[in-house]
């Protein structure tokens, strides 16, 4: 009697017909608007797999594509080289495809939580760049030198995403904590110099350190990918450190107090009670910064660095390929779109497993 009790007392399951009726066409109106949507949503989908797919050249030559009325994916097919390494000379592409699977590798091992140590971290990031470089530019164990002017593609998309996430984010602990300073002086300069970073559009920045840069300081300014991945830094440190400074000041006082009183001194607040439970509270912009700084490297094209965006341009910039400019763009928002999506799904398992706003 119990159970027919309780049974009669819990609400019934709705069908999944009744849930869509109820989400989709509550009204005659809202019914009809929904239809209206779902054809419309069906014929732009149809005519978009017509193009991508059904109609398309994935193999063939430009005469082949300009006689189909789909995409033409046999530029992919046939520029992918210059797309992904660039300038890199062909017969020495291995080193290149190799030091850009190291880098994918680093930050896969990078989102595992065995390597979520301080140290562990840096002396893993510190040596992969060590052997990308070497990799890359050469000139010792028989592999021939490549100057940075010839690296391009994908791979110097990411080493230079790499690098600036590599520098700024010490830079930006370093940065939120100076703002902090008890220190009137530093506090203040600190922010004059964060704001100051911040009023400036990144390829104001870009444009400073590629062309300004060496002629105020010739022949000491380095390489021009140094000074890109140099600018790129301190436009993420001044971003993501008051990222942190937010995630700082959500603690309460008493964290810090209590941590004075138990005689803690300040690199062992900061390391084990402060910049911790920051970090944790500053995961969802922490990780939007990433995917932002990600999306910003296709702005060093426009002082000549052979990126992604310009491999691209490349690839299409021919005669023969010129009128295929739609499909080198929308692969190349696909490989964007591939690691920016899978940013973005990490930081929401980061979260789940943090319970991050709970």
């Amino acid at each position: 009697m119990a159970n027919s009790a309780t049974a009669r007392a819990l609400p019934p399951i709705s069908p999944l017909k009744t849930r869509l009726r109820k989400s989709f066409f509550p009204t005659p109106l809202s019914g009809a608007i929904s239809l209206a949507g779902m054809a419309f949503a069906a014929w732009a989908l149809w005519h978009l797999f017509q193009w991508a797919a059904w109609n398309a050249v994935f193999i063939g030559t430009a005469e082949d594509c300009r006689a189909a009325s789909g995409a033409c994916w046999a530029v992919i097919a046939d520029r992918w080289r210059l797309m992904f390494f660039g300038l890199y000379p062909h017969e020495e592409h291995w080193r290149s495809a190799l030091g850009c699977l190291i880098l994918i590798l680093v930050i896969i091992l990078s989102c595992l939580p065995v390597f979520w140590r301080p140290l562990r971290l840096a002396v893993l990031w510190v040596c992969s760049l060590a052997v990308f470089i070497l990799l890359m530019r050469g000139g010792v164990f028989g592999l021939s030198y490549v100057g940075e002017e010839r690296w391009g593609g994908l791979t110097l998309s990411i080493f230079i995403f790499c690098a600036t996430a590599l520098i700024g984010m010490p830079l930006s602990i370093a940065l939120a904590l100076l703002r902090r300073s008890s220190l009137p002086l530093v506090s203040v300069v600190t922010g004059m110099v964060i704001d100051s970073v911040r009023s400036l559009p990144l390829v104001t920045i870009l444009f400073a350190v590629a062309v300004v840069l060496p002629i105020l300081a010739p022949g000491s300014s380095g390489t021009k990918i140094m000074r890109v991945i140099a600018g790129m830094a301190l436009f993420f440190a001044a971003y993501q450190s008051e990222i942190l400074r937010s995630g700082i000041q959500s603690l309460p006082v008493g964290q810090d107090e209590a941590a004075k009183s138990l005689g803690l001194g300040y690199w062992h607040r900061m390391t084990r009670i402060i910049l911790p439970q920051a970090f944790r509270r500053a995961l969802p912009p922490t990780v939007s910064q990433f995917a932002i700084s990600f999306k910003e490297v296709s702005l060093v094209i426009i002082i000549g660095v052979f990126d992604f965006l310009a491999s691209g341009n490349a690839a299409y910039g021919s005669g023969e390929w010129a009128f295929t400019y739609v499909e080198v763009y929308v692969f190349m928002a696909f490989v964007n779109f591939i690691f920016i999506f899978s940013l973005s799904r990490y930081g929401a398992y980061l979260e789940r497993r943090m319970r991050v706003g709970k």
